[in-house]
């Protein structure tokens, strides 16, 4: 696998996202693009003298698309930017896929401008991880489009299902539709016309409605939204870990001797329950129903992020996630024009 991975595009870039870079070929054995400013990576990659035995190269982009800046109209400017150009890769065929940190608008808009949609998909959608109780839940969308039609939904629980398939190996994944109770008559005008249209589906486990707390307790796989709830589900589970987190920490910090004596007896359990509730273990997430492999990462992403980033490119590809999509839209007879 070659692997196209936007350097420029996070809070800590570009030493994070090279650093993850080299852990990644490490660890993986592919060959990655680190695609950017040289000036800038150059002095964090040259304090790996093995850097280019380990199969990294750098692809020079003189521009960067800011958060603040306009998605579509800045990639549609600024034709050297770090994710256009390594977008571009994946479009050639130098690389298989993308990973970028950076603005998730800017993501998007490139993936569409540059590699376009599979056919038969109407609009794509981010596929993220949230850990729940027995492993993890897949939601999506969570934030690719705010206003989502009910076919956009049903090829949304299509993808969902053969990314967790595939790559994540959940053998018929359960696909819920996220409402405000499980009972068939409950919801919207959204989720009550995406409902029977879900229930027709062969090539999915669907199991009705979910609530907002089954995401959560692992008796669903695939929660299917649309990105606006999807995010706003998706950033308030990330608020109250961090405001859990905290909470802990001080109330900790003010107990008394016997407290702070239990927390230490306690430090390996709480280190496992850290890693399960830390992002950074589950890498990005991919952007389903573009054309090519694109793998999305928080802002924050540091190199743990990047590597497993990185992993999770290598298994999209692999696994032809982008072809079995494209079979089962059709074979489901759900194709945006038909």
């Amino acid at each position: 696998m070659r692997i196209a991975v936007d350097a420029m595009g996070s809070d800590y870039a570009p030493k994070e996202i090279v650093l993850g870079a080299v852990a990644a070929a490490k660890e993986y054995q592919c060959d990655i693009i680190l695609v950017g400013d040289q000036e800038q990576i150059m002095p964090v990659l040259d304090t790996y003298s093995n850097w280019r035995e380990l199969g990294i190269s750098v692809q020079q982009a003189s521009e960067v698309i800011e958060m603040h800046e306009h998605p579509g109209v800045s990639v549609r400017k600024k034709k050297d930017a770090s994710v256009v150009v390594a977008t571009r890769l994946v479009k050639e065929g130098i690389c298989d896929a993308v990973v970028s940190a950076g603005s998730t608008g800017a993501a998007v808009a490139a993936a569409l401008f540059g590699l376009g949609r599979i056919k038969g998909i109407e609009r794509p959608a981010i596929a993220t991880h949230i850990p729940n109780l027995t492993g993890t839940t897949i939601m999506l969308d969570s934030g690719a489009n705010v206003d989502s039609k009910p076919k956009n939904l049903v090829q949304s629980a299509i993808m969902g299902s053969i990314y967790a398939e595939y790559v994540l190996g959940m053998n018929r994944p359960r696909v819920g539709l996220l409402n405000i109770g499980e009972e068939d008559s409950k919801g919207n005008e959204q989720v009550l016309a995406t409902f029977p249209l879900l229930k027709q589906l062969k090539t999915i486990h669907f199991i009705g409605n979910v609530e907002g707390r089954d995401t959560f307790n692992g008796s669903v796989d695939i929660v299917v939204c649309d990105g606006f709830v999807g995010n706003v589900v998706l950033k308030t589970g990330e608020g109250l870990v961090s405001f859990l987190t905290t909470l802990i920490k001080n109330t900790i910090k003010n107990s008394g001797w016997l407290a702070k004596l239990a927390a230490f007896l306690l430090l390996p359990s709480i280190k496992k329950l850290k890693k399960k509730l830390d992002y950074d273990e589950y890498g990005g997430a991919p952007l389903l129903g573009v054309n090519g492999g694109f793998i999305i990462c928080h802002g924050s992403s540091k190199a743990k992020a990047i590597k497993n980033a990185i992993r999770v490119a290598c298994e999209f590809s692999e696994q032809k996630v982008v072809e079995h999509i494209s079979e089962n839209i059709v074979k489901e007879g759900v194709s945006a024009n038909e």
